[in-house]
């Protein structure tokens, strides 16, 4: 059962942050959290596949997350994306506790739950700071402290 709550949780994830839970998946496959190793998925272990992921979170929360000229991850290009990377994630998830379907179906799920949730939650902060900065800054620490937590819970 927790695997399948992990699965939703890793997709709210990706909804904060659209390579953060691939990221954390990639890693935990690599460290032997999740199994994947025999299965469709046992590339996601490899670490030139953790690199990559990690490489692309931290473009992510440095360069495009802070810039003001970034679309909406409402919109259809950043919605498209984090239903992408939340659906993988708990589907890599799932496929470790035999689920696979079922985690990427919750990943999915939990992709709108963080894409619309965050985005209210981040409004929200960014006018109880006054800008936008500190509740980008409070969002991405949520996103990979959560995204630990999540990956850390499942073995």
């Amino acid at each position: 059962m927790h695997i399948l709550l992990a699965a939703l949780l890793i997709g709210v994830i990706a909804g904060l942050r659209t390579f953060t839970a691939p990221t954390a998946v990639s890693w935990a496959a690599r460290c032997g959290r999740i199994s994947l190793i025999g299965t469709g998925l046992a590339w996601v272990g490899s670490i030139v596949t953790a690199c990559i992921l990690t490489l692309l979170a931290l473009v992510e929360i440095i360069f495009i997350d802070a810039n003001p000229k970034t679309p909406s991850r409402k919109g259809a290009q950043g919605f498209t994306s984090r239903l992408v990377t939340g659906g993988f994630s708990g589907a890599a998830i799932g496929l470790s506790g035999d689920s696979l379907w079922l985690g990427l179906l919750l990943g999915l799920i939990g992709a709108v739950i963080g894409t619309y949730g965050g985005a209210a939650f981040r409004a929200r902060l960014a006018a109880n700071f006054g800008k936008d900065l500190p509740a980008a800054i409070v969002e991405d620490v949520i996103a990979i402290v959560g995204a630990f937590i999540i990956v850390a819970w499942i073995a």
